[in-house]
Protein backbone atom coordinates (compact mmCIF):
# COMPACT_ATOMS: atom_id res chain seq x y z
CA UNK A 1 0.00 0.00 0.00
CA UNK A 2 1.06 3.26 -1.18
CA UNK A 3 1.09 6.37 0.74
CA UNK A 4 -1.63 8.12 -2.17
CA UNK A 5 -3.87 4.85 -1.78
CA UNK A 6 -4.64 6.53 1.85
CA UNK A 7 -7.31 9.30 2.07
CA UNK A 8 -6.24 11.12 5.26
CA UNK A 9 -5.60 14.52 5.62
CA UNK A 10 -4.70 14.83 9.15
CA UNK A 11 -3.29 18.19 9.94
CA UNK A 12 -1.67 17.14 13.14
CA UNK A 13 0.47 14.78 11.71
CA UNK A 14 1.18 16.52 8.39
CA UNK A 15 4.21 17.15 9.29
CA UNK A 16 5.36 13.25 9.14
CA UNK A 17 3.39 12.34 6.94
CA UNK A 18 4.97 14.77 3.93
CA UNK A 19 8.10 13.72 4.45
CA UNK A 20 7.72 10.38 3.13
CA UNK A 21 7.75 9.76 -0.42
CA UNK A 22 4.58 8.12 -2.16
CA UNK A 23 6.26 4.76 -1.72
CA UNK A 24 5.15 1.23 -0.65
CA UNK A 25 4.80 1.16 3.17
CA UNK A 26 7.09 -1.49 3.82
CA UNK A 27 9.47 -0.13 1.26
CA UNK A 28 9.70 2.69 2.87
CA UNK A 29 9.93 0.99 6.59
CA UNK A 30 12.92 -0.74 5.65
CA UNK A 31 14.70 2.59 4.05
CA UNK A 32 13.91 3.96 7.32
CA UNK A 33 15.24 0.92 9.38
CA UNK A 34 18.46 1.07 6.53
CA UNK A 35 19.04 4.67 7.61
CA UNK A 36 18.85 3.76 11.32
CA UNK A 37 21.87 1.62 10.50
CA UNK A 38 23.30 3.78 8.14
CA UNK A 39 24.03 6.31 11.13
CA UNK A 40 27.56 7.43 12.13
CA UNK A 41 27.93 6.24 15.46
CA UNK A 42 31.24 8.25 15.62
CA UNK A 43 29.58 11.55 14.68
CA UNK A 44 26.55 11.44 16.93
CA UNK A 45 28.71 10.02 20.00
CA UNK A 46 31.05 13.27 19.05
CA UNK A 47 28.35 15.21 20.07
CA UNK A 48 27.80 13.62 23.60
CA UNK A 49 25.43 15.66 25.68
CA UNK A 50 25.47 18.92 23.85
CA UNK A 51 22.16 20.40 22.82
CA UNK A 52 21.49 23.25 20.22
CA UNK A 53 19.32 25.47 22.55
CA UNK A 54 18.47 25.66 26.06
CA UNK A 55 15.60 22.97 27.05
CA UNK A 56 16.64 20.77 24.00
CA UNK A 57 17.24 17.16 23.99
CA UNK A 58 20.37 15.21 23.56
CA UNK A 59 20.78 12.63 20.80
CA UNK A 60 20.71 9.67 22.84
CA UNK A 61 17.31 11.63 24.25
CA UNK A 62 15.97 12.01 20.14
CA UNK A 63 17.02 9.00 19.83
CA UNK A 64 15.00 7.48 22.20
CA UNK A 65 11.65 9.79 21.74
CA UNK A 66 11.81 7.85 17.92
CA UNK A 67 11.88 4.48 19.87
CA UNK A 68 9.03 5.67 22.38
CA UNK A 69 7.19 7.14 20.10
CA UNK A 70 7.13 4.31 18.01
CA UNK A 71 5.92 1.44 20.39
CA UNK A 72 2.98 4.36 21.51
CA UNK A 73 2.42 3.95 17.66
CA UNK A 74 2.61 0.37 17.02
CA UNK A 75 0.47 -0.34 19.95
CA UNK A 76 -2.43 2.38 18.30
CA UNK A 77 -1.99 0.25 14.99
CA UNK A 78 -2.10 -2.98 16.46
CA UNK A 79 -5.72 -2.08 18.82
CA UNK A 80 -6.88 -0.03 14.94
CA UNK A 81 -5.88 -3.22 13.05
CA UNK A 82 -7.25 -5.46 15.50
CA UNK A 83 -10.66 -3.43 14.76
CA UNK A 84 -10.60 -1.77 18.45
CA UNK A 85 -12.70 1.33 18.43
CA UNK A 86 -11.67 2.65 21.13
CA UNK A 87 -10.34 6.28 20.77
CA UNK A 88 -6.80 6.34 21.79
CA UNK A 89 -5.43 9.65 23.78
CA UNK A 90 -1.93 11.27 23.43
CA UNK A 91 0.98 10.92 25.05
CA UNK A 92 3.28 13.60 27.02
CA UNK A 93 6.98 13.27 24.89
CA UNK A 94 8.76 15.61 27.03
CA UNK A 95 7.25 13.41 30.64
CA UNK A 96 8.31 9.98 28.44
CA UNK A 97 11.77 12.16 27.97
CA UNK A 98 12.16 12.85 31.51
CA UNK A 99 12.03 9.70 32.63
CA UNK A 100 13.64 7.69 29.84
CA UNK A 101 17.05 6.82 31.12
CA UNK A 102 18.40 8.08 27.35
CA UNK A 103 21.46 9.48 28.87
CA UNK A 104 22.63 7.22 31.32
CA UNK A 105 23.02 4.45 28.20
CA UNK A 106 25.40 4.53 26.13
CA UNK A 107 24.27 5.98 22.28
CA UNK A 108 24.78 2.08 20.93
CA UNK A 109 22.83 0.69 23.32
CA UNK A 110 20.23 3.66 22.85
CA UNK A 111 20.19 2.97 18.73
CA UNK A 112 20.26 -0.95 18.53
CA UNK A 113 17.16 -0.55 20.51
CA UNK A 114 15.76 1.44 18.31
CA UNK A 115 16.58 -1.15 15.42
CA UNK A 116 15.30 -3.77 16.78
CA UNK A 117 12.20 -1.57 17.81
CA UNK A 118 12.22 -0.61 13.52
CA UNK A 119 12.46 -4.57 13.07
CA UNK A 120 9.62 -5.73 15.06
CA UNK A 121 7.18 -2.43 13.62
CA UNK A 122 7.58 -4.04 10.32
CA UNK A 123 6.85 -7.46 11.29
CA UNK A 124 3.68 -5.71 12.93
CA UNK A 125 3.14 -4.19 9.73
CA UNK A 126 3.61 -6.95 7.32
CA UNK A 127 1.04 -8.73 9.64
CA UNK A 128 -1.70 -6.83 8.74
CA UNK A 129 -3.58 -7.42 5.65
CA UNK A 130 -5.26 -4.90 3.49
CA UNK A 131 -8.48 -4.63 4.72
CA UNK A 132 -6.37 -4.40 8.45
CA UNK A 133 -4.57 -1.39 7.00
CA UNK A 134 -6.99 0.03 5.98
CA UNK A 135 -9.15 0.40 9.39
CA UNK A 136 -9.07 3.39 11.36
CA UNK A 137 -9.29 4.72 14.75
CA UNK A 138 -8.88 7.55 16.66
CA UNK A 139 -5.60 8.64 18.29
CA UNK A 140 -4.97 12.18 20.09
CA UNK A 141 -8.28 13.20 18.61
CA UNK A 142 -7.32 12.41 14.69
CA UNK A 143 -8.79 9.19 12.86
CA UNK A 144 -6.23 7.85 10.91
CA UNK A 145 -6.26 4.29 9.04
CA UNK A 146 -3.75 1.47 10.63
CA UNK A 147 -1.00 2.29 7.26
CA UNK A 148 -1.01 5.99 7.84
CA UNK A 149 0.30 5.22 11.44
CA UNK A 150 3.23 3.12 9.61
CA UNK A 151 3.85 6.11 7.64
CA UNK A 152 3.85 8.52 10.40
CA UNK A 153 6.83 6.45 12.19
CA UNK A 154 8.74 6.65 9.25
CA UNK A 155 8.35 10.40 8.70
CA UNK A 156 8.73 11.08 12.51
CA UNK A 157 12.11 9.83 12.28
CA UNK A 158 12.63 11.59 8.98
CA UNK A 159 12.01 14.41 10.70
CA UNK A 160 14.31 14.48 13.56
CA UNK A 161 16.93 13.15 11.36
CA UNK A 162 16.57 16.87 9.56
CA UNK A 163 16.97 18.17 12.96
CA UNK A 164 20.74 16.26 13.50
CA UNK A 165 21.73 17.65 10.12
CA UNK A 166 20.81 21.18 10.48
CA UNK A 167 20.78 21.63 14.22
CA UNK A 168 23.13 19.33 15.89
CA UNK A 169 25.86 18.32 13.27
CA UNK A 170 26.58 22.18 13.05
CA UNK A 171 27.93 21.85 16.85
CA UNK A 172 30.32 19.87 15.54
CA UNK A 173 31.81 22.33 13.16
CA UNK A 174 35.01 23.84 14.23
CA UNK A 175 36.09 20.69 16.53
Amino acid sequence: MKKSDLSINPSFYDTYLQKVADTDLFQALQESLDQLRALDLAKLDALGDRVYASGKWTVRDVIQHLTDSERVFAYRALRFARHDQTALPGFDQDVFAEFSGANTRPLEQVLREARLVRESSIELFKSFDRTALTRSGVMSGTALPVAAIGFIIVGHQLHHFDIFEKRYYPLLAGQ
